[in-house]
């Protein structure tokens, strides 16, 4: 263990080192309390021999700014005192302090506090270990919990979450933000050619379409089923519109075969439908959700493999007229 030993006097330090030393424990010695809440800052100290009465800071008021450290490591603090005094005892133990000696100290009184302070820095190592793994395990059931099993993307509960969030920021600080929601294009004639196995690796294929293509700020997420969503914050329409058409290109890029669908081309591809909220507005977060639905379920209705964007509704009632892409 590394043992700091805080004492005024030469003489004390000396015989405490020495001590220490001979039980095989690595020993710092600070002449004052100032000297010894330095090294105390600075240093990993397992145990703390602090002398009662200290020029500075004295004994107990060590103890005291070494409890209200916020620290993973545990110091186990001895207070020793020239006095028996019950009363100062119990007024260290308050202050801190885990055991206390008297002097003049002897060597086995040194010796079996020594032992009881290894024990303890040992098992508050043990319990700060068990608790680094707890809080790891943690953030993995819930980065789990927000994540769609199949493809890696975030889940509904996610997406609903951000949702939330990126409304109510639009709202403070009014800025724009939209949603894209996509559907694999005869994904049921996909399953009923190639099995649902096959299915699950499209699906698999199209997530990581989407997830290589979102940029900086722009999260995607498995909606339901064969649905994704791609949420972009800080934009307008005419950007939201060109992210989704990049998407699609891409997913079509990259030519999983689909010969059972009965229009070109012969690969999987996906339609979308945009949806954009701003400051004029007066849409919640599912009206923007449905919107985006009906604008995809338009795409699909007119052909497939392309882009519908619904109207933009003002406060006034005024629709701005969609684009069809």
């Amino acid at each position: 263990m590394r043992i700091l030993i805080a004492d005024d006097d030469a003489t004390s330090r000396l015989v405490l080192k020495a001590m220490g030393s001979k039980l095989g424990h690595e020993c710092l010695v600070a002449e004052d309390g100032s000297s010894a809440w330095q090294l105390l800052s600075s240093e990993k100290i397992d145990v703390l021999l602090t002398d009662w009465m200290m020029p500075g800071v004295d004994g107990p008021e060590l103890c005291r700014r070494v409890r209200g450290e916020v620290s993973d490591s545990y110091v186990y603090i001895v207070l020793i005192t020239g006095l028996g005094n019950p009363e100062q005892v119990l007024e260290g133990m308050g202050a801190g302090a885990d055991d206390y000696l008297v002097k003049p100290v002897d060597a086995f009184a040194v010796r079996t506090r020594l032992v009881a302070a290894e024990r303890v820095t040992a098992l508050h190592r043990q319990v700060n270990h068990f608790r680094s793994q707890l809080e790891q395990a943690n953030v993995e059931l819930l980065e789990r919990s927000l994540t769609d099993a199949l493809t890696g993307l975030g889940n509904r509960r996610r997406m609903e979450e951000d949702l939330v969030r990126i409304h109510a920021r639009a709202l403070r600080v009014g800025r724009s933000f939209g949603v894209a929601l996509f559907d694999i294009d005869h994904f049921k004639l996909y399953n009923d050619h190639y099995g649902h196995l096959a299915g699950d690796e499209a699906l698999r294929q199209v997530g990581l379409c989407l997830d290589r293509e979102v940029r900086a700020g722009e999260s995607v997420y498995r909606y339901g089923g064969e649905e994704f969503l791609l949420l972009l914050p800080d934009c307008d329409v005419d950007e939201a519109t060109e992210a989704t058409r990049r998407i699609c290109r891409e997913v079509a890029a990259a030519a999983v075969p689909h010969e059972a669908r009965t229009t070109q081309p012969s690969v999987v591809t996906v339609s979308g439908g945009v949806a954009c909220w701003t400051p004029s507005s007066a849409l919640s977060v599912p009206d923007l959700l449905h919107r985006a639905d009906e604008a995809l379920f338009h795409a699909k209705a007119t052909g497939r493999n392309h882009v519908h964007v619904a109207a933009v509704h003002d406060d006034d009632g005024r629709a701005h007229s969609p684009i069809a892409m």
